[in-house]
């Protein structure tokens, strides 16, 4: 009986030495990933403020209007529209779709100061064209339909 006390006693010592040196692995091992910075404490730095101070960009854009939507071939339309978000000075050309992509017409125009333009195309192939006023980026009219018979 002497001996299953000692082992018992042996064992309990063992899983208690065991026990410790795995708790203090594990908080060394914690000690060292709290000091390592994580992407929720980076994120908790920014302040409101200099989130915010920046002013949104709104997104630009641009209306149009033809003064005439069927006109016979060899007539001019001309577009107006107002811009938002885009500065005045900004070249805006005429673009026609063909084939399913958007090609560049020979007329163009500048952003007035007051945010508004004016473009006139002389049209010349028959059938129902398709054609947008845009920048030279992202910015893009509505597509406006015209008649040319």
């Amino acid at each position: 009986m002497p001996t299953t006390f000692r082992s018992r006693c042996v064992r309990a010592l063992a899983a208690g030495a065991l026990s410790a040196g795995l708790i203090s692995a594990g908080s060394a091992g914690a000690f060292a990933a709290g000091n390592a910075p994580t992407p929720s404490a980076t994120h908790s730095k920014t302040t409101p403020s200099a989130t915010h101070s920046k002013t949104p960009k709104t997104k630009a854009s641009i209306t149009i209007k033809a003064n005439h939507t069927s006109v016979k071939a060899g007539q001019s339309v001309t577009f107006t529209g107002r811009t938002k978000g885009l500065k005045s000075g900004t070249k805006l050309v005429l673009q026609k779709q063909h084939n399913g992509k958007w090609t560049t017409l020979g007329s163009s125009t500048t952003v007035t100061k007051s945010h508004t333009y004016r473009l006139t195309h002389k049209f010349s192939t028959k059938g129902t064209q398709h054609v947008r006023v845009s920048t030279s980026g992202t910015t893009h009219s509505p597509t406006v339909s015209i008649k040319v018979s």
